[in-house]
């Protein structure tokens, strides 16, 4: 086995070992590279129907090419897709930072998705190298009801084994590509030819690497147009994945205040 066999497999054991301790389940997704590569693995793991519902937050707010993204492989793949729209940012902490306000409403839409669906498991396609935060998550993470996170009181992950136990008045979040680096990510669409949003691939030297709403998030100077291009790329930036994600750097602690109520 290859790498990318090795972490498909991680990955789609994760998946069935979810299933199989903790429902009822959904998967948010965000539409972009990562949680596509988490929703070609459920449709892997469960012989290509996935069997709990697909969800996108939606502040309204998404490129227009997420938008056809999501409508046109909705039907394809035969998903059944819950839309939660987001509250509005009026309704946000104000003492958040302008775009980690307009953020926050995603932590919000998700806090209404567990509270009227009473799901006891969220699949998300986060990954440990994208950002300092996440490279302190669990594969299975329990979190509150509203989704707050007590990174400091986590379970123990040794030799890959799993605490699937879900607390009472809690959830868990499950991270199936937690292992996974973003080249992975980009090796494994080509290998499996994963559609790709056009957004990811140059266009008058311009290109999203990490794809967010319209609103708080920049593309990146690139002239990388295919994947093999991107991937080149990747060798050899020292940029930050995340460097479009406006909220990131509004302050020291802005991500850190999301995730630590309830952002993904």
């Amino acid at each position: 086995m290859d790498r990318l066999d090795i972490l498909e497999s991680r990955s789609v054991y994760i998946l069935r070992e979810a299933y199989a301790c903790a429902r009822p389940l959904a998967m948010l997704w965000s539409i972009g590279k990562d949680s596509n590569v988490v929703l070609w693995l459920a449709r892997k793991a469960f012989f290509g129907k996935v069997p709990f519902p697909v969800v996108q937050l939606d502040t309204g707010m998404e490129l227009d090419e997420v938008y056809a993204y999501r409508d046109q492989y909705t039907k394809e793949w035969d998903l059944d897709l819950i839309v939660i729209d987001c509250p509005p940012e009026s309704e946000m902490d104000p003492s958040l930072p302008p775009m980690t306000r307009a953020a926050a409403r995603k932590s919000a839409g998700l806090a209404n998705l567990l509270a009227d669906g009473g799901y006891k498991g969220i699949f998300v396609g986060i990954r440990r190298d994208e950002e300092a935060t996440r490279a302190k998550e669990r594969v299975f993470s329990p979190r509150a009801t509203d989704g707050a996170w007590e990174f400091r009181d986590q379970p123990a992950e040794f030799w890959d084994q799993y605490t699937t136990d879900t607390p009472e008045n809690a959830h868990l979040r499950i991270h199936p590509l937690l292992h996974w680096t973003e080249i992975d990510i980009w090796r494994y669409s080509q290998r499996e030819n994963i559609p790709i949003n056009p957004l990811y691939f140059s266009q008058g030297g311009k290109r999203y690497r990490s794809l967010g709403e319209k609103n708080i998030t920049a593309p990146i100077d690139s002239d990388a147009a295919t994947i093999d291009e991107i991937i080149e790329e990747l060798e050899m930036t020292r940029e930050p994945e995340r460097a479009g994600r406006l909220m990131d750097t509004e302050a020291e602690d802005s991500f850190e205040r999301l995730r630590t109520s309830g952002y993904m």
